[in-house]
């Protein structure tokens, strides 16, 4: 065996355990409002209205629909490894009050401590009557269409809107 032969085998088992820990690697994503420090700070209670907050902070996330249309400003910051879910790692929410003049009145700022986690219970989600199998709701249907008395087209079914006496 040359000395060629073996330092090119030892470059492709390289690349492919490059290639393999590629697949290992932490992805990042960010959803909603690119966050400015600066200019959140500069928004003041009392003093910026509607139109300078919509100038400084732009388009809000989201716009409350009720008493005077709170605007939230939102970012989340998320991780997670090759096929898993995202999970949050960071989250922004900023939230603007108004009065009815229009005028900002409060800044409340949230974080991470707001995202809830839902856990459903069980795997199946409990009915009333007889459990059916696979097969059961498979041919469980057979013989019935059509038959006498069940509306199907079958002897004795002349009313022929289901049972009814007029259309």
């Amino acid at each position: 065996m040359s000395v060629f032969s073996a330092r090119t085998g030892l470059a492709a088992a390289l690349a492919v355990a490059a290639l393999a820990s590629g697949g290992c690697t932490q992805l990042r994503s960010h959803q909603g409002y690119v966050v400015d420090t600066d200019l959140v700070n500069s928004v003041q209670p009392g003093v910026d209205n509607r139109q300078s907050v919509l100038a400084t902070l732009g388009k809000p996330t989201i716009a409350g629909q009720f008493d005077q249309g709170d605007w939230y400003y939102l970012a989340r910051d998320s991780r997670n490894l090759a096929f898993r879910n995202p999970r949050p790692n960071a989250q922004i929410t900023l939230q603007i009050s108004f009065d009815q003049k229009g005028t900002v009145t409060a800044i409340r700022r949230g974080g991470l401590d707001q995202v809830a986690s839902i856990k459903p219970y069980g795997k199946k989600t409990p009915t009333l009557g007889r459990e059916r199998g696979f097969f059961q709701d498979l041919f469980g249907n057979i013989g019935t269409v059509g038959a006498a008395g069940s509306g199907g087209g079958g002897s004795g079914s002349n009313t022929g809107g289901g049972g009814r006496d007029r259309p």
